[in-house]
């Protein structure tokens, strides 16, 4: 497929952005509140868009609906939507060097990150274009004069509220099976981090055009997820909601859907325990438990934030993972050498500053970090220093509660039993790390944890092809594989007469 040349319209520089959201299958100024994004590692602003105020999401609803019904869109055969995202797919890559150097100035994560998670986002859309077009529905079997089919259709208008640590990558994680479910996607980005998601938005308007299919199928909405978000979970048009973000927010969207008799998908947070055996290989495990822990400077719901260390072995290898910690190389996202970029946002330093002083307050040692960094390289980013924290009970509030930032907390544990207690003692289910060369261990305990993804010897690693999803109260639902796609679909039953008598025929 031949592609056009990156054009500054479909993703400006940072600083460039135009203020514009697309609502109604066109790009206007927002009439809602101004939403400001910065640089966090310098602090300056880089661009105000204008967000969307409860009447652009009802035009964007209402325009979504109708284009979700139009018969160019609602009978567009599965290889023709597949044709689609791959137009999507080709577009996301041209622009890659683009998109990748809006999201690190927006997120402040390294351009090595941005860069494979717009490639994650192309690799999705080109996933889900080749399941769309292969999926297949069933005859079943009959119990009677009749032949019974099982098919599977659009629920019309999709509501896609995505978080501020992964943009493009959660975005296209819900935006591409919706789409090739056949519905239209109303996309609301995290206030902090609208810039990549606009820019996305440009080159899906820009496939659609293509493929002259109807432009109110993806709206673009930015703003608070208190008014824009709240707006599209209640909007009577929207029939699912998938969300990924904060467990507080996901109950109150939950509510909501019940109300609504309404599904929902929920990736909700996670205190991700990662396991250190007495017999794992020493290298692996040291980083390994590094990068689930301080890769996106811990902004990740699947970070390995608990580190549980057999007891034999737990001083010798708190030691070791400390200095490397200390040694970990903080600094801007543009930095090729940059290993632990700024946090997203001031506030959300802050916060986790706030949970280190818990911390020590509950009696911490702070075996590295917990500050700020000095100097003047980072007087004005929002960075905080990769920080291992031991000393504490399981019961202490940074062992239990999401913090969401580059903080770990060390545990010894005695004995497996005592490893699956401590480790299930925990209101989430989102994720695992399990270090250790025996492989009858690693099923066995992988069997034994209340976590929807176990990685054994690595860790963020990630398929298209495998689901993801939360247990307990990291989610319901689950994202990727082949049956993403049927997520945003209803299934249907019908049943279709083949001549045989009737109840109550005549005789």
């Amino acid at each position: 497929m031949t592609v056009d040349a990156p054009v500054n319209d479909l993703v400006p520089a940072p600083g460039a952005t135009p203020d514009e959201v697309l609502v109604a299958g066109e790009w206007r100024r927002g009439t809602g509140a101004p939403v400001e994004t910065a640089d966090p590692a310098t602090g300056r602003t880089l661009t105000t868009v204008t967000g969307a105020s409860v009447a652009d999401v009802d035009a964007a609803a209402t325009a979504a609906a109708h284009a979700a019904a139009d018969p160019d869109w609602r009978r567009l055969p599965p290889h023709r939507r597949a044709r689609l995202l791959h137009r999507i797919a080709a577009l996301v890559d041209t622009h890659a060097d683009a998109l990748s150097a809006l999201q690190t100035a927006d997120t402040g994560k390294t351009r090595a990150e941005t860069l494979a998670l717009v490639r994650s986002a192309a690799a999705t859309f080109r996933y889900v274009a080749a399941a769309a077009e292969t999926a297949e529905d069933a005859v079943t079997p009959s119990r009677g004069d009749y032949v019974t089919l099982s098919r599977h259709a659009p629920i019309g208008v999709i509501g896609a509220i995505t978080p501020w640590n992964s943009p493009i990558a959660s975005d296209a994680q819900k935006l591409a099976p919706a789409l090739a479910a056949g519905n239209a996607v109303l996309l609301k980005p995290a206030e902090w981090t609208p810039l990549v998601a606009l820019a996305l938005g440009r080159i899906v308007h820009r496939a659609l055009a293509d493929e002259g299919l109807p432009a109110a199928l993806l709206a673009v909405l930015p703003g608070p997820g208190t008014v824009t978000g709240d707006a599209i979970v209640r909007h009577p048009a929207v029939g699912k909601v998938a969300f990924t973000g904060g467990t507080r927010t996901g109950r109150a969207i939950g509510r909501i859907a019940a109300d609504k008799i309404m599904p929902v998908s929920l990736e909700l947070g996670g205190k991700s325990p990662t396991v250190v055996f007495a017999d794992a290989d020493t290298e692996t495990a040291l980083a390994g438990v590094l990068f689930g822990i301080f890769s996106s400077s811990g902004q990740s719901c699947i970070a390995g934030s608990r580190l549980f260390v057999h007891r034999s072995r737990y001083d010798a290898f708190l030691a070791a993972l400390t200095d490397r910690a200390r040694a970990l190389r903080v600094g801007p996202g543009t930095d090729p050498a940059t290993q632990v970029g700024p946090l997203v946002h001031h506030r959300h330093r802050d916060h986790v500053a706030a949970y280190v002083d818990l911390a020590r307050a509950e009696g911490a040692r702070v075996r590295c970090g917990g500050a700020a960094p000095e100097g003047e390289r980072y007087r004005d980013g929002a960075y905080y220093l990769p920080t291992v924290l031991d000393g504490l009970p399981p019961t202490a509030r940074v062992c239990r509660e999401e913090i969401f930032g580059p903080v770990l907390v060390a545990l010894p544990f005695d004995d497996e039993d005592d490893l699956v207690a401590q480790a299930n003692d925990t209101v989430y289910g989102l994720a695992c790390g399990l270090w250790t060369r025996d492989a009858a261990t690693a099923w066995r305990v992988a069997g034994r944890i209340d976590a929807a993804t176990v990685w054994i010897n690595t860790y963020k690693q990630f398929s298209a092809a495998t689901p993801f999803g939360g247990m307990k109260q990291s989610g319901l639902g689950r994202e990727k594989g082949r049956d993403g796609i049927r997520a945003y679909q209803r299934q249907q039953s019908l049943y279709w007469g083949t001549g045989g008598p009737l109840p109550w025929a005549a005789a």
